[in-house]
């Protein structure tokens, strides 16, 4: 697949220092730049005084960000004219992309941005704040140009999901803000437990968003033609709901995962949380049904059907027409995974005006068809993350069983040219960031970003020039330069990270009650280390194992402790420069601080076992002083890796919960239910709080070797007549 050369007047406005993401439709370059200053008049007539496109443009864009007041009025001079006039630019799409097309023209004497409707307007707006750049004066310099523009995909969606965590009010809002100005038009947001449901108060953790908290956000994000789609998750993924007693006996088989989706109780239990997400969301057209992995549709056993792939198609088909129709009486129109139990000839069903928010080049062929018959629209589906710990795989990189993977923003780049090759009628994009590894959302800005590109104008723009332009645009021009080989460099620590853990059968979790397709037990496995061997009384003997079965990467704990510090400066360089998101960088920070003591601990490991075989030796050789000194030393070094790792994951957690709140703290008097999924083994849900990142450490269970060892030491001593070199 070939991939835009960089020779595009997209590629030589970034040249020129006017990076744009995502790139437009149609770009007329001119020659030479212009000067905007307090000179220039604001022309705005026409346009309601309240509108966000001004606003935006007037106060936080000229007035906070470049210092520049225009004064007001349309006669005399060079000016800066706002304009919406409806058919300014024709489109030929005849249907919602027309209202988001915009025109804009710069030129010396002026600057002109035209939509067809408010929300053109806005983008148009967007257009122009990204191609500002500071004048050494008291002005912005603009590049002479001219560009006609509209989007590929009517919809756009991001996706919050915040099934492990809850994010500040303030987040989200400065979320929506870069949202918009990547022309990004909708939001999934997948709330689980973090909603009040005032009809059921008890599924709501402490501290949930308030049905004005959420109208808040809705009207803010309104404001700026972004709709926030309220995603709930049923009747699969419903542990949130069916751990609480009061709801256990409408559990499908016995399972937290799913709930027995044939019980009228059940159904009025899901609809009453539809209603009062409705009521927290008041103007916003959509609504998600997430029919995410419904496995086990009719094997309830109050409502026992046999259990055939016909009946589970059919179970899963009566319960989204009945969605359907619940929500249709409010307006909503709905979105649903349209994926296994259901089968291609049972489509014809569902009612038309559902979207599907699968679609990709893996959706099986005759699905698509099927669709395409039955006249639903669908969205061009990619994951930005799946099961990555710590930081996405965006670029290209190997798989822990050797498969090359072509990267996430490839992906991207393929699938929104050309979802599927077996037909499907797109009508937006969907860009998935799963929770389940619990990464911080900052870390998936680029792969939204980059689906901003995909969704607007698809191929425009090559993934090499998608990620410069964001970087520029997203941490500004001074920081730019460190941060494409920073994000490079903390995806190869993230892996090394990740790879590393021996995946062993679990001790903190029972086989599960299924996986995908059937029910039966399904194995857990734990991220662990195995430490080394301890000597044992009273001669010190030792069989080492740490260093040969690790020797591949105590191998490479040198170069990646190189790479590290190099991914630190570069980070901390970007910190000072950054001229906005520098809490993003931080946050990029805390991930190499918190693989930094990891790096330790493998070497540190490798180093106290080397020291035990001294120890082992020197008694044999009838020097049980020095026997005694390697023994304190190995306990030193494996206790000095113990403090970094804890004060590294403290400073983890502080920058953290900048942006989101305390996991698991009470709020109002109630405390946290944590109980974890049948079915799922989320990495973020094996613990309550923030130390699932510690587990894998934890797990190797360093603080018992180190009391373990200091009693060997304390044996030794005593009776050798020594004096033990510990407390």
């Amino acid at each position: 697949m070939s991939q835009a050369a960089d020779t595009t007047p997209a590629a030589a406005l970034r040249a020129r220092g006017y990076p744009l993401l995502p790139v437009p439709r149609k770009i007329t370059l001119g020659p030479g730049t212009v000067r905007l200053d307090a000179g220039w008049r604001l022309d705005v007539t026409g346009i309601p005084a309240d509108d966000i496109a001004v606003a935006l443009l007037v106060a936080e864009v000229l007035g906070k960000g470049y210092g520049v007041t225009l004064k007001a009025g349309a006669d005399g001079g060079k000016r800066l004219r706002l304009a919406i006039q409806p058919g300014a630019v024709e489109t030929g799409t005849g249907d919602g992309r027309d209202a988001q097309a915009y025109r804009l023209a710069i030129s010396a004497e002026s600057v002109e941005v035209v939509g067809n409707a408010p929300a053109g307007l806005f983008y148009g707006v967007q257009t122009l704040a990204q191609l500002m750049a500071r004048d050494n004066a008291e002005g912005v310099v603009l590049p002479e140009t001219a560009i006609v523009d509209w989007p590929e995909y009517e919809l756009r969606f991001v996706h919050w999901d915040t099934k492990h965590h809850q994010d500040r009010v303030e987040t989200l809002k400065k979320f929506l803000f870069w949202t918009a100005h990547f022309k990004l038009n909708a939001v999934s947001f997948e709330l689980e437990d973090k909603f009040e449901y005032p009809s059921h108060p008890a599924i709501g953790a402490p501290g949930a968003f308030t049905t004005a908290e959420l109208q808040e956000l809705v009207d803010f994000a309104l404001a700026r033609h972004i709709q926030i789609v309220p995603n709930v998750q049923a009747p699969a993924h419903m542990g949130y709901v069916l751990k609480h007693a009061e709801f256990a006996h409408l559990k499908c088989d016995g399972s937290n995962y799913q709930i027995c989706m044939d019980d009228p109780e059940a159904r009025r239990l899901i609809f009453d949380m539809y209603d009062d997400l409705c009521r927290a969301t008041q103007g916003v057209k959509y609504f998600h049904v997430s029919t995410d992995e419904v496995y086990y549709a009719g094997i309830c056993e109050r409502y026992r059907k046999p259990y055939t792939p016909e009946n589970r198609s059919l179970t899963w088909v009566d319960f989204v027409r009945a969605a359907h129709e619940h929500l249709a009486r409010q307006g909503r129109r709905i979105l649903i995974w349209a994926e296994f139990p259901l089968l291609a000839e049972h489509v014809a069903l569902l009612p038309p005006d559902i979207i599907d928010g699968i679609l990709s080049p893996e959706k099986d062929a005759a699905m698509v068809r099927a669709e395409d018959a039955r006249g639903i629209r669908q969205l061009a589906y990619v994951p930005i993350q799946g099961e990555e710990k710590l930081f996405p795989n965006y670029f290209p990189c190997t798989e822990r069983d050797g498969r090359p993977q072509p990267g996430r923003l490839a992906d991207v780049y393929r699938i929104t040219l050309h979802p599927s090759p077996h037909g499907g009628r797109p009508i937006g994009t969907f860009v998935a960031a799963w929770d389940d590894a619990g990464l911080h959302n900052e870390t998936f800005w680029l792969g939204w970003a980059s689906m901003a590109q995909g969704g607007w104008t698809p191929g425009a723009a090559s993934v090499d020039e998608i990620v410069a332009s964001f970087m520029e645009i997203y941490y500004g021009r001074a920081a730019a330069a460190d941060m494409t080989e920073a994000y490079r460099l903390l995806q190869s620590q993230a892996r090394f990270w990740e790879y590393a853990w021996d995946l062993v059968p679990s001790t903190v979790r029972p086989p599960g009650y299924g996986w995908s397709e059937r029910k039966c037990p399904a194995r857990r496995q734990d991220m662990t280390l195995a430490a080394p061997a301890r000597p044992t009384m009273p001669d010190l003997a030792l069989t080492p194992a740490f260093r040969s079965r690790y020797e591949r990467l105590l191998t490479e704990v040198p170069e990646r402790r190189r790479e590290n510090e190099r991914l630190i400066l570069l980070l901390s360089r970007a910190v000072l420069g950054a001229e906005q998101n520098r809490y993003g960088t931080q946050v990029l920070v805390s991930l190499a601080l918190f693989i930094a003591p990891f790096l330790d601990v493998l070497a540190g490991l490798g180093e106290a076992e080397e020291s035990l075989l001294h120890a082992s030796q020197a008694h044999r050789s009838g020097r049980p002083g020095q026997a005694l000194d390697h023994l304190a030393a190995a306990l030193r070094r494996v206790k000095r890796t113990d403090e970094a790792m804890a004060a590294a994951y403290a400073a983890f957690v502080a920058t953290w919960e900048e942006s989101r709140l305390p996991h698991n703290v009470p709020v109002g008097g109630r405390t946290f239910l944590h109980v974890m999924d049948d079915v799922k083994d989320h990495f973020a849900d094996r613990r309550p709080d923030l130390s699932y990142h510690l587990a894998p450490y934890e797990s190797i269970g360093l603080d018992k070797w180190c009391d373990a060892l200091a009693g060997i030491i304390r044996a030794y001593a005593e009776a050798h007549g020594l004096t033990p070199p510990i407390p």
